[in-house]
This record gives C-alpha cells, structure tokens and sequence, in this order.
C-alpha cells in the first residue's frame, strides 16, 4: 500500500492483510487557487537535482536508444523543376585502383584543395609600391637558396604559395620587407617538407644581415596566422609528379614508387621554374600549369588520360607558356646533379637554379603583347647576397 511522507514523495509498501485500511487523502490544488510566489532562494533550492540513488552503485539513470524514424521519399518532384543539377565532377580520376585508399576519394580531396587554397595575382593592386619583377627576382633568390641548401622542389613551391597567399592578405608592403616574407616562407616550407631543415641561423645567414633570427621569427607568427595553418596546398610539383607517374605507371606495380623519367621530369621542372616566376602564371590553378607544361612534352591525349583535363581547359595555359617553352628549348638541356648526402633516385627531387631571370626577360621578348619586360636587376638592388669575394673588407 502506498503511504506518503512528510516530504511529499509516495513510496511503496508491503501490504498487510490484517491491517485495516486507512483512508489516504491527497490534497491538489485547484486552478482557481492563487499559486505562491516563491522566494528566488527557494526557487533555486527547488530545482536542484539531489542524489538519491543508494551507495551500492545502482543508478537509476538508464540509456535508451533514439528510435530510427525512417525519411519518406517524396515522389512529387514537381518542386525542383525550377533547378538544374549537373555533376560536379567534371574532371573523372585517373588514377589506377589503389591499395591503401580510395582512388576517387583521393582524386577529390586533391581537387578540393584547388578550391581551397586560393591565389591571384590581383594581390599587387593592394601593394601600389611593389612590382611583378619584384616578386620574379625573390622568388628567382628562393630557388637559388634552395638549390645551396639541397632542399626539395617542393619545399620550394611551397615557400611560393605561402608568400603569394600571405601576399593576398595583406595591403600596402613595403618593398625592403619582401626578402624578410620570402625567406620566412621557405623557412616555414622546409619545416614542414624537409627531414632535416637547416637552422633558423642559417635563413638568417643567407640574407647577410638583411633579416635577423628574431625578425624571421616574428614575421613566421604573423604569416601563420595570415594563413591560418592552412599550409599543405597541392603545388604544381605535386601535380607534376602525379601526373607523370600515372603516365609511366605499369601494372602490378607499386603506385607510390616513381616510374617515371627523372631526365624528362627536370625538363618540364626547369619550364615550371620559368614560367611561375611571372606574375601571370596566378592566374591558372597549379594543376592546370602542371598539365600544360605536361603538354609541351606529351600529346594531348596523354595529358587527358593522366589529369582528366579537357582541351578547352587548358589551351589558354598551354599558349601563354609557349613563350617560356621556346625559351627553354633555346638554352642547354637541364641535366642532373649530384649533391652530397643525396640518393642517385632522388636526385630529380632537389631544386636547381639556372640564370631564371635572363632567360624570363627573354621569355617576355618573346611574347607580342608584352609591355612590362624584366631586367635582371631590381628596383633598390638584387636581392642575392654577395659573394664573399666581392663584399668590402672592414679595415
């Protein structure tokens, strides 16, 4: 039988037959009675949850599962004859079946990346004090620094997108402040591609005296937050590589062991080169520059059969790099170097760095409507260091 409490819970209890019944009454309050206004203290106290459940460890809290409730499909479309859908895949995966993801899943987060690293070239509108050569002879520096310390291409390529989006964030740099930017960047790209970086000292080094370690520090903080750690775009390299190794790949072979021509592939690393140091290579996706520097030494079809691409979306890419195309053609074959503590098979890996900037002024006389041709030197001076041999001697 059910006896209540001072404290107004009901509890159960076990029934005596013998026992005469007693006549509970519960008292409810009527609606029509005014409800007391409770102090805030008492409210409060009201609510709190208080722990009742016995020390044995039973807890009457019990999980109960969500019932599914099935999503009816409509069949009146009716309503959506107002839009028009179309696959937005535009671009099929090349790449063979792999054993360790998925090939389509793999192909559109590559193609995602494209959309979310952004670059243009419109960037040198909110900088009125700088120019495109200035841009071509930093970067021409980078190559050349990275050559000096036999870091990869890519580190290279990285260095170059982290500057040209940081570039896309800020307004109104000054000139003198570009060399501090460019060889933060490539500090930032080797720590993250390199096994063994060089040292903060030795960037610091290479600018003789230009950028000091607490200055390359500071600007590393503010262009990681410009950035917003969004540091692993697919670069042009990445792009290169993949495409070459889907054209040389054969079947049973591991897809992550190069198969391609390390002879053919700095040939169309040395065009790349050239051709990002101008200023209107931003205004392709790096996927597109990669596929139409692949199309200089390839047909078309090989180029459609490994990027996927159409001839419609890269013709414009392939015209404007004829010029640089023909540029390189004009000058002695790239060949391979040997660098210490380097693999023969990763030779092709390590940036090199020829006279860029003669061969983009030659490149820019090349093309008709070319009004802003480079000259070796910048505005201010060249970036580059000197010689020891050339520096003054302090008497």
């Amino acid at each position: 039988m059910a006896n209540v409490r001072r404290s107004g819970r009901i509890t159960l209890k076990a029934r005596d037959e013998n026992a005469p019944e007693e006549n509970v009454k519960i008292r409810r309050k009527r609606k029509s009675e005014p409800s007391k206004k409770m102090p805030p203290a008492a409210k409060k106290q009201s609510y709190e949850i208080q722990k009742r459940w016995s020390e044995e460890g039973a807890s009457p809290c019990v999980l109960v599962e969500t019932p599914h409730k099935e999503l009816e499909m409509t069949r009146d479309r009716s309503g959506f004859k107002q839009f028009r859908f179309k696959n937005i895949f535009i671009k099929t995966s090349p790449l063979p079946c792999l054993s360790w993801a998925s090939s389509d899943d793999v192909w559109i987060k590559m193609l995602n990346k494209e959309l979310k690293y952004v670059h243009d070239k419109g960037f040198l509108q909110q900088h009125p004090k700088l120019k495109p050569k200035m841009r071509a002879i930093l970067l021409d520096w980078l190559l050349e620094v990275s050559e000096v310390y036999t870091l990869h291409r890519q580190t290279a390529y990285l260095a170059q997108d982290f500057f040209d989006r940081f570039m896309l964030t800020q307004d109104d740099m000054e000139k003198d402040r570009l060399q501090l930017i460019g060889i933060t960047a490539l500090f930032i790209a080797s720590k993250m591609e390199e096994i063994y970086p060089p040292k903060l000292h030795e960037f610091a080094y290479v600018t003789d005296g230009a950028c000091e370690e607490e200055a390359i520090l500071e600007m590393e903080l503010v262009m990681l937050k410009a950035l917003n750690w969004n540091l692993c775009p697919e670069t042009v390299i990445t792009w290169l590589k993949l495409y070459a190794q889907v054209e040389s790949l054969k079947d049973g072979v591991n897809f992550l062991v190069p198969q391609f021509s390390q002879d053919t592939y700095i040939q169309i690393t040395q065009l790349l080169d050239l051709a990002i140091l101008d200023i209107n290579s931003l205004d392709y996706q790096y996927g597109i520059l990669a596929a139409a520097a692949f199309c200089h030494f390839f047909s078309f079809d090989v180029v459609h059969k490994v990027s996927g691409l159409t001839w419609d979306n890269i013709a414009p890419c392939v015209r404007w790099m004829t010029p640089f195309m023909r540029t390189v053609s004009a000058c002695p074959r790239a060949e391979l170097k040997d660098f210490k503590k380097v693999m023969s098979d990763d030779r092709h890996n390590i940036q090199t760095h020829v006279d860029y900037l003669a061969m983009l002024s030659n490149a820019h006389q090349r093309q008709p409507d070319s009004q802003d041709s480079l000259s070796p030197a910048a505005i201010g001076g060249i970036l580059t260091p000197p010689k020891s041999t050339e520096k003054p001697a302090n008497h």
